[in-house]
């Protein structure tokens, strides 16, 4: 008789809780989760008596490939972005809490890279994931709700921006968009930096508080396009925002793989979304850090102007794609 042997064991395999009782036993607690996995809800810390909170949906086919990306990959880059949201607010991360999608055929092994990836992200500033839910599904779905702590000071929200004010961003821009076209083409393997952004971003998340510790006044995190976003910040503060393209980052990477593609870097700059850098508004008098650099200036009128330029941009949007 023949026997047909099935080496790789499956999340079905495992059923519901044998999921979660997986997922749980890799990822380590923090202090701000007072009670994690395995209740009804969870419990965390709020030290400033109020929580910043924010929240993401990740599918399949639309944020991530699971031909290009790894499950660890995509795991940093689902906690990446809404960590980064945490931070655009001028708070720290303390938690998240993740909603997961999953095929029934999907090996344990990709459901290890991905918590694992979840698990480092979260790491790189202290927070922990303090529980969730799992269901079955066609494709991987991943929905995430990270909160912050404030730490005492006020929220900084888009709306504070004013004439007379300067715009910094602090982060990488037009790398994640850079990779996905180059993804597209097929020559990611080119520019493997270049790639792996648009995989897992890097964002950083410091500067999100020590902006706020130094006076900003409007601060977002850059996720549909610099342009598009800045755009919330000119329309929340009613006013205008004029962008310097010579003062945007374009590095020699960036620059090589556009040539190769018949493309203009700027246009990645100005709209490439994912990076999860931030941009913030400063007063004139203060100086940003060195990981922030001015790339523009605030003035009275509305919307956002790149300097001597006359074309149209467009950031992200679900629904025109």
């Amino acid at each position: 008789m023949e026997h047909t042997w099935r080496c790789a064991i499956t999340v079905a395999d495992l059923g519901e809780f044998g999921i979660i009782a997986r997922i749980v036993g890799r990822l380590p607690q923090t202090p701000a989760v007072l009670l994690g996995p395995g209740d009804d809800a969870a419990l965390l810390r709020a030290p400033d008596g109020r929580v910043a909170v924010t929240t993401d949906l990740l599918l399949e086919g639309r944020h991530f490939r699971r031909d290009w990306s790894s499950p660890y990959d995509i795991g940093r880059k689902a906690a990446a972005q809404n960590l980064a949201d945490i931070a655009a607010m001028g708070a720290v991360p303390t938690a998240l809490v993740v909603g997961l999608g999953l095929p029934g055929d999907l090996p344990t092994a990709w459901l290890d890279g991905l918590t694992d990836g979840f698990g480092d992200e979260c790491a790189t500033v202290g927070a922990g994931v303090a529980g969730g839910d799992i269901v079955r599904s066609e494709r991987v779905v991943l929905g995430v709700t990270a909160l912050g702590d404030l730490g005492g000071r006020p929220p900084v929200t888009r709306a504070g921006a004013r004439p007379g004010q300067v715009l910094a961003v602090a982060g990488r821009i037009g790398h994640a968009a850079a990779g996905l076209a180059l993804y597209e083409a097929g020559r990611a393997g080119e520019w493997p930096a270049l790639a792996e952004a648009h995989r897992r971003p890097s964002p950083p998340y410091s500067c999100g508080p020590a902006a706020a510790a130094l006076g900003a006044t409007a601060m977002l995190d850059v996720s549909d396009g610099l342009l598009q976003d800045v755009g919330h910040i000119a329309a929340a503060s009613g006013v205008r925002v004029e962008i310097d393209p010579a003062l945007l980052p374009v590095d020699d990477a960036l620059a090589d793989a556009a040539a190769e593609l018949g493309e203009d870097p700027l246009r990645w700059v100005l709209t490439g979304g994912e990076d999860h850098a931030l941009a913030a508004v400063f007063p004139s008098e203060v100086a940003p850090p060195g990981e922030w650099r001015v790339v523009g200036r605030v003035t009275e009128g509305e919307g956002v102007q790149v300097r001597g330029r006359e074309e149209t941009y467009g950031g992200w949007d679900h629904f025109r794609g």
